[in-house]
């Protein structure tokens, strides 16, 4: 069965998400709670989003 890239391309949780972006837990619960990390979704209790979309997000903000 072939591997779906969307799969393994997902984070899951606040803290490895924060560690992506190099930001502490209390920071990237802020960033998210705020609007500023749209690409992040609420699933159950826990937060994912995707790494390739995260990059790209601070990549074009940086441009």
């Amino acid at each position: 069965m072939p591997e779906r890239k969307e799969e393994l391309d997902l984070i899951w949780g606040v803290g490895p998400i924060g560690d992506l972006i190099g930001r502490s837990y209390q920071q990237t619960y802020h960033m998210i709670q705020s609007g500023h990390l749209p690409m992040v979704k609420q699933v159950g209790e826990r937060y994912v989003a995707s790494r390739q979309k995260l990059i790209a997000f601070f990549l074009e903000d940086a441009a």
